[in-house]
Formats: C-alpha cells, structure tokens, sequence
C-alpha cells in the first residue's frame, strides 16, 4: 500500500498514539501487580548465626516485608526461636550437658528448660559431630566466634514491635510451628501455645501483618476450624510443601513412625485442598520448575495456585550457594526467573538484602 505524503502526520500520528496506549497499558498492568514479598529467612541468616536476636536485628535494618521465626518448645513451656527440635547442630548442648542426650544420640530442646538453654552457646550451623567443626556453608560467619544465644518468641517479638516503633516501619512476623506431631507425642500443644502467645501481642486478625506457616496438614486445618476461632482470632496460613523424603512429619503405621505423604499438595485437587484452609503454600523453590539440560522454566504450579487465591512464597534463595542443576548459579538470574517470569508471591530467601536490591533495581 502507498500512503500519500500529505497523510504521513496523520499515520505518524495514529502511531505514536498506539505506542502510547501500549506503554500505558504495560505500566498499568505492572502497577497492578505488586512486588513479591521479601521474607527473611531464618533472620539474614547469610551473614550472622541463624535465629538470634543479633540476626532478626540485622534483617530488620535490610527491610524485608517479613522476618521468620521457627517455633518449638521448651521442657517448661517456652516458645524458642530454633529451626529444629534439636539442638547439637547449631549450640554447643554436647559440651554443657553431654549425659542429656536421648538413645538417637541427639539432644532435644524440649528436654531442657528455658534456664538451661540460655546457658548455651549458639553458632552458625555445622554437621558432623561438635569436635569436627565443619561449617555447613562454610563462607558465612566463623563458628564459635563472637557471642549469640537462642531467644524466646516473646522476647523476638518485641525486639520486632520495638523496633517497628522507634524506626516508624512496619515489619511484619512470620513463624513456624515446627513439628506439631512430636509435640503432640510429648504431650505438647504448641499450636495452641503459638496462638496464645501472639494473641497476648496483639497478632489477632488478618490486619496484622503476619503469615502464620507450617509443614502440618491436619494441624492447619485444626488451627483454622477449631482453634483460632474459639480464640477469636484470624490470622492467614501457609501451607509449607515438603519432599515426602525429609521426613518433616511422621504419622504412626503400624506401631513405627513413618513418613507423612505430601506428594497430594501438588497436585490439582490438592491445592484446590489447601485453598480451602490456607491463605497460601511455601513449596521448596525447585517445585515450581522444570529443569531441562540447559533451560529451566515454569511447571504451571503457581499458576494453578493462584488461580485458586493461594500465595505462591517459596523457599529457600541463598546467594552463597544456591544453583539451579545444569542452568546456572548465578544469583540474578535464579531471583529473574522466579520474579519476573514464574511471578511468585514472596521469596524466602537468607540474604534479604540482596532480594531486595534486585527487586528495586529491575
């Protein structure tokens, strides 16, 4: 087709205006859709030991939406900040109270009270036996130096509340109620025991800001029907999705404790499941791609969450080691897929400052 000389202003014109439209609608669209969450897992456990106060301190001031908490109790009733129900791979326990150990070899925390736990000392996570000194991530804060304690729930919420008041931020809490079925066998209710304790800080309804999480199924669903509402409390839940293998929770077969089955949280009916009970579900990162020789891509997982309303915040994004098999390792492009192109709802992620820098400089 010839256009007349005369009317190219006109065609120019229409184009320009075309463009525009277009840029207006990408704008909008991205407005619309707001950055993912940037939870600091474990506190920014990158860079000091993980769960203490000095490590939820230092995330606060890299800004994150949320700080995370795992909970387990004490033999007295406390609510700890510690990641497992042992103790020997981050304290020296082996070293205080060396007969306290259970026939696995392993030291509980539920089996020491909170006076007791304060006695010890607390370091960056190694493996192996507490002679050997092997670092898990071995780039990260030395082992045994300086000085670090475990901490109470209460006591994380309010170094939290206080500093949101002194700092004029709002940062919000997420904890984790960490196997309620051992609990449960040592005659523990720490589902119940978290909700009271954050119902004494004021974390009652959903204007709080707080996800309250958990790899447990059954006890979800006991939080949302039974508990929260004879506490007049209404908080969102996050289903956390493990690989059956880990072992997160054990149901008792045939006289043995065996490993709960998860593989139903993944598919259609599954989630369609959750969302009748939960607010959102935090599956390991590497659940929600495909990995080929040399490309990864999404599996259609957090779609199909959204879908159904459910926040999609996986976990865990670390910068000191984490990689994608066969892809890459490089730290930008594994926070470019998950944010750009799988549009996740929130990261967990050991180095918030370096999400958070990513985010604002896309």
């Amino acid at each position: 087709m010839q256009i007349n000389a005369t009317r190219l202003p006109f065609f120019l014109g229409i184009l320009l205006i075309s463009q525009l439209i277009a840029l207006y609608a990408n704008t909008v669209f991205a407005a619309q859709r707001p950055d993912p969450l940037v939870i600091a897992h474990r506190g920014a456990s990158g860079y000091l030991p993980e769960h203490t106060l000095e490590s939820k301190a230092l995330a606060y001031g890299m800004r994150p939406d949320y700080i995370e908490q795992d909970l387990v109790l004490s033999r007295d009733g406390h609510l700890i900040v510690m990641h497992d129900i042992h103790l020997d791979q981050v304290t020296d326990v082996a070293r205080i109270f060396p007969d306290r150990a259970r026939e696995d070899g392993r030291f509980y925390t539920i089996d020491f009270t909170l006076r007791e736990l304060k006695q010890l000392r607390v370091t960056e996570a190694f493996e192996g036996d507490i002679k050997a000194l092997t670092p898990k991530y071995p780039k990260r804060f030395p082992l045994w130096a300086s000085s670090f304690q475990l901490s109470t729930f209460a006591e994380e919420i309010e170094l939290i509340q206080g500093l949101n008041k002194s700092l004029g931020y709002n940062i919000g809490i997420y904890p984790e109620i960490k196997s309620p079925w051992f609990h449960h066998a040592e005659g523990q209710d720490i589902a119940r025991r978290t909700l009271e304790q954050l119902k004494a800080y004021g974390y009652t309804n959903r204007d709080k800001k707080i996800f309250l999480q958990s790899f447990d199924a059954e006890e979800l669903q006991r939080i949302k029907n039974e508990l929260m509402p004879a506490m007049d409390m209404d908080l969102p839940l996050v289903q956390l999705v493990a690989a059956t293998s880990w072992g997160e929770k054990k149901v008792r077969q045939g006289g043995h404790w065996v490993n709960y089955n998860y593989d139903w949280m993944l598919e259609a009916n599954g989630l369609e499941k959750i969302s009748g009970y939960a607010d959102g579900i935090g599956p390991w990162a590497m659940m929600l791609v495909t990995a080929e020789t040399d490309t990864i891509e999404g599996n259609g997982l957090t779609r199909r969450a959204q879908a159904l309303g459910l926040q999609v915040h996986p976990y865990t994004f670390r910068a000191d080691g984490q990689r994608i098999p066969g892809v890459t390792h490089e730290f930008g492009a594994i926070l470019a897929l998950f944010i750009s192109r799988i549009k996740v709802d929130g990261l967990f992620t050991d180095h918030p400052d370096k999400v958070r820098a990513f985010i604002e400089q896309r």
